[in-house]
């Protein structure tokens, strides 16, 4: 019985390091890096329409990702954010587009975590090896950098289609958004969630043990969006509309 104890615990303690095991971080780049490319104008875009253009100081989309398999309590749930999305809102046209990095992406920020009802607290190693296992082996990050978002009102106000590009794969989606707009038309936000599977786009969730320890396939993308006329954001691809 004592052996079988300690042989439970060893698998329990190895399945714990295979989710979360750190890589050594790489080593700084020689040079900064170059500024990211910009974004191509929209093909929709028309001369004179005002065009607003996303303030990524105050917009922020969030995916969260949920743990599965028989042992899946004693791994964690994550939180993955950006906070540097880039594009522009024709409010006219019932359009926007916009895009952000992977490798650019935070990966549970505490009040984040907070905030999306996230109970437990991984250790700085276990993010850093959440980190490097979804933009390496999942995302395939170097090779897809960019999810970017194509959408277009529909003939219900408060419901959007999404063209969403992610892995490669690009898949349209409905998308209900909130928008709250000021009076001179100059600002808005919107706001929306909307769940997603990662299979859809071609992705193999993340997974040891044969599955014991995994992630879940649905994620959810939620986004809180600023867009201002008065902002010309880094990477935008035009210039607001007079």
């Amino acid at each position: 019985m004592f052996r079988l104890h300690l042989r439970t615990v060893f698998l329990l303690a190895c399945a714990m390091l295979a989710a979360c095991t750190p890589l050594p971080p790489a080593p700084a780049p020689a040079s900064t890096p170059a500024p990211p490319a910009a974004m191509p104008a929209p093909a929709w875009q028309r001369q004179g329409v005002q065009l607003l253009h996303i303030a990524p100081e105050e917009s922020l989309l969030t995916i969260t990702v949920r743990r599965g398999g028989a042992l899946a309590r004693l791994g964690h749930d994550h939180v993955v954010a950006s906070r540097s999305l880039q594009g522009v809102v024709a409010p006219a046209l019932g359009r926007a587009q916009f895009r952000f990095r992977l490798d650019a992406m935070s990966v549970d920020e505490a009040s984040l975590r907070q905030a999306a009802g996230l109970t437990t607290a991984p250790s700085a190693d276990a993010i850093a090896g959440t980190r490097h296992n979804m933009l390496v082996r999942v995302l395939e990050a170097e090779r897809y950098p960019w999810v970017s978002i194509d959408a277009r009102r529909t003939g219900d106000k408060e419901v959007f289609e999404a063209d969403i590009t992610l892995h490669g794969v690009t898949r349209t989606l409905r998308l209900p958004v909130r928008i709250e707009q000021t009076v001179d038309g100059r600002r808005l936000q919107a706001s929306g969630s909307l769940l997603l599977k990662q299979s859809d786009f071609g992705i193999v969730p993340f997974a040891v043990l044969g599955g014991a320890m995994a992630v879940q396939d649905q994620m959810e993308l939620a986004f809180r969006i600023t867009a201002r006329q008065e902002v010309s954001a880094p990477g935008s691809g035009a210039s607001p509309g007079r």
